[in-house]
């Protein structure tokens, strides 16, 4: 019987740990933040201040992963990070102050910064080649399914209280992010096999292959030489702007349909569930398409998909028939645009800069995109605290978003180095 390509399997065990992240944290926080902000009273401004607060501590972090992972790999890093994201949720189930809740917040956030999709994604990198985006693609399928699980995080929010779901939730991740990440590997040559899982051949067997891959590796760009190159910074704005939306919807979509629009927060979230369908299918789009399209001119379309979804639910009428059709636009147009244009964002930079030195690439690339992952968050809630209600801060997110479009379309491939 044909053996399964070990890096296929890794690929199975990531979308299994996205869904966990996703689940339970990055799709879910809109939930947490809609009850903790009835339970406790804090601002919109105080509960997006502990997503900025994840943002920039995986920029900090971000150089420094990039350094271990490219000289360690990701397999060690991985495995800590499930610990830590684990016991994050169980501090999470005790606080009982602002203080406290960023406190756990920030342990949550290291776990997830280790074991989500910075280290997964380096790690698929180095095991596909030409079958790249496809794998990618594949590992964001579990990002996806984890919004399915959104509305059985809010039913036990309302059922079962904040303090029982968080410490459940610390429970179901060490139960099953340990073992998973066990399959993770650095490199297709600890196992015996290739890249991409393709037979040896002849020349293989007598040390060619190898100094084929060396050569290859000699052409990657370091990452000074990345910094040097127009391509890596309009890539890691053209990401940030992106991440605008996706974070503001991530924190304030579910509390404005509950504030705004008059939905409750099982109800919203099944908007959410909706958008994770219309995500699986921009997914599985994108590992038809990933590696036959240019990646750049995709997420460019993304990019102008991503402003009219979110302008559909920030202009959402308040009539029960007008707004359930402008939230269902914008989950689909939001969704399909992020499931397709996700997994390119690594793709690309690989296709673009080579393996060698991919990790402190992305490391240092997240330190531009973050502006982006703080900026959507911070903005939707300084003003809608400021105006009392979301109209205007989504849609100066929204905007950023489309003109992140250009960005994409302007960054050409370079020239690899000699």
């Amino acid at each position: 019987m044909k053996r399964i390509f070990h890096g296929w399997k890794m690929v199975g065990a990531g979308c299994a740990m996205q869904f966990l992240l996703s689940s339970l944290l990055l799709q879910a926080f809109g939930a947490y933040v809609a009850v903790l902000r009835d339970d406790r009273g804090w601002s919109k401004t105080e509960l997006a201040g502990a997503a900025a607060l994840h943002q920039v501590e995986a920029a900090i972090l971000g150089p420094a992963l990039g350094w271990v992972i490219d000289r360690f790999g990701t397999q060690g890093i991985i495995r800590a990070g499930v610990v830590v994201f684990g016991i994050g949720f169980m501090l999470l189930s005790q606080i009982d102050s602002l203080l406290g809740f960023y406190g756990a917040f920030l342990v949550i956030a290291l776990g997830a910064s280790l074991c989500g999709f910075f280290p997964l994604n380096v790690a698929l990198i180095h095991w596909f080649e030409r079958k790249r985006a496809r794998a990618l693609s594949s590992i964001q399928f579990g990002f996806a399914l984890g919004g399915i699980a959104v509305p059985a995080v809010a039913w036990s929010l309302a059922t079962c209280g904040w303090r029982v779901t968080a410490f459940a939730s610390g429970v179901i991740v060490l139960a099953a992010g340990i073992p998973l990440s066990l399959v993770f590997r650095r490199r297709p040559e600890d196992c015996g096999e290739v890249v991409d899982g393709a037979p040896a051949s002849p020349l293989e067997d007598t040390g060619t292959a190898a100094v084929a891959e060396a050569g290859n590796e000699a052409g990657d760009f370091t990452a000074r030489e990345a910094l040097r190159t127009p391509a890596f910074w309009l890539l890691s704005l053209g990401h940030g702007f992106a991440l605008f939306v996706v974070s503001a919807v991530n924190v304030h979509a579910i509390t404005h349909m509950k504030e705004g629009l008059g939905y409750s927060v099982e109800a919203a979230s099944l908007f959410i569930m909706l958008q994770t369908f219309s995500q699986i299918g921009g997914i599985a789009f994108g590992w038809a398409i990933g590696d036959r399209f240019d990646k750049r001119v995709v997420s460019a379309i993304c990019m102008l998909m991503h402003m009219a979804g979110l302008l559909s639910l920030t202009y959402a009428d308040a009539t029960p028939l007008a707004s359930s059709l402008m939230i269902t636009t914008y989950a689909l147009l939001h969704g399909s645009a992020w499931g397709l244009r996700g997994p390119f964002m690594q793709a690309i930079r690989a296709d673009y800069f080579g393996r060698k030195s991919i990790g402190m690439i992305l490391g240092l690339s997240f330190m531009i995109v973050v502006l982006g992952q703080i900026g959507g968050a911070m903005i939707s809630g300084i003003l809608a605290d400021a105006t009392g209600n979301y109209r205007a801060g989504f849609t100066v997110v929204a905007l950023l978003a489309g003109l992140g479009s250009v960005f994409f379309l302007m960054a050409q491939k370079p020239v690899r180095p000699a």
